[in-house]
């Protein structure tokens, strides 16, 4: 598999989840090519799971008075908060449900490798639990297989396979602002236990760059050779462009 590296600037929800889903189709298109991107947020963004309930769940007013932007994923999962954390994405070819676990395996080795370099003693969470779906935040609490640090969950992942290629992306925190969505719910749905944090874990805050670039060494450690950069065409530009109007449409945000 050829790996390329991205890192880009922070952007709203429209253009990341455009980005997104522009290299999953773009991996799908090359058959043997997969994108490891790491990225910010340009503001606080609430990001909705695919086939989350939201429509009249959230106040609205509230969320633009905090400044706080609002875009469905095209990935499952709940709620969850990109404020003071890093976001990462990774496209690749993938033809079966075994295969997208394998991935799954293999990009928490990846995100384990960096934060083991970071500093953070981060494992996989063992109980066998499974996270239902409702109003309640991604990191209230981790299910199996997900990156925690003691029980609680640091990183928060979801995946959609689709046309032959798959994308997976979640947020790692910097620090714990997941009690914000309780805050903009209409019908409050109870107390939001803490989730781990790096912050919490080295007792500061690491900038995206430093972040970035030992995820960049573990996915080359991973693979045996070093990513290579990439460079956006014109076809992919264009992509981009449609689908950032479609992720700012408010009939595919409040779908549901």
């Amino acid at each position: 598999m050829r790996w390329h590296f991205l890192l880009t600037p922070a952007a709203d929800g429209a253009y990341n989840m455009a980005l997104d889903e522009a290299l999953m189709r773009r991996a799908a298109g090359c058959g043997n090519g997969a994108v490891f991107r790491v990225y910010g947020w340009s503001g606080p963004t609430l990001s909705l799971g695919r086939n989350q309930r939201a429509r009249g769940c959230y106040k609205l007013a509230d969320a633009q008075g905090m400044g706080v932007g609002i875009v469905r994923r095209p990935t499952g999962g709940r709620a969850l908060l990109h404020y003071r954390e890093i976001t990462y994405s990774v496209t690749m070819p993938c033809s079966s449900p075994a295969e997208a676990r394998a991935l799954y395996a293999f990009i928490n080795d990846v995100l384990l490798g960096a934060l083991r370099r970071l500093g953070v003693a981060a494992t996989r969470a063992t109980q066998p639990s499974a996270i239902p779906p409702g109003l309640r935040p991604c990191f209230d609490h981790p299910s199996e297989h997900e990156i925690v640090v003691g029980r609680k969950k640091l990183v928060g992942s979801a995946q959609w396979r689709h046309g032959g290629a798959l994308l997976q992306h979640g947020s790692i925190l910097i620090r714990d602002d997941q009690a914000l969505i309780e805050r903009l719910l209409r019908e409050p749905t109870g107390p939001v236990p803490l989730a781990a944090t790096i912050a919490d874990a080295l007792g500061r805050e690491p900038s995206l760059e430093e972040v970035s670039a030992l995820l960049r060494d573990a996915l080359a450690s991973a693979t045996k050779r070093d990513p290579e950069p990439m460079e956006f065409g014109d076809e992919l530009q264009g992509d981009i462009d449609r689908l950032r109007n479609a992720y700012s449409d408010d009939a595919w945000t409040w779908r549901r």
